[in-house]
């Protein structure tokens, strides 16, 4: 998944949980949507992986599949 920032369309730096850009000195966190409803999916973590599951009827989501977006903190 690539990290591109939504206001220059440059690549993302990540710092710790949040993404900063350096060309437009933008501090984002991402937030990720479920490709089919578009809400906010919720991430389930175990032993270091990462899956993510839709609370609204989608179940369980690829995270090949999820649509990431930007937001300021």
């Amino acid at each position: 998944m690539d990290d591109i920032c939504p206001v220059c369309q440059h690549e993302l730096q990540r710092q710790g949980e949040d993404f900063y850009c350096p060309s437009c000195q933008g501090r984002f966190k991402r937030e990720v949507l479920c490709p089919d409803c578009g809400k906010p999916l919720d991430v389930l973590i175990a032993c270091g992986a990462a899956d993510y599951f839709c609370p609204h009827g989608d179940g369980l989501i690829s995270k090949k599949r999820v649509v990431p977006r930007y937001i300021t903190p």
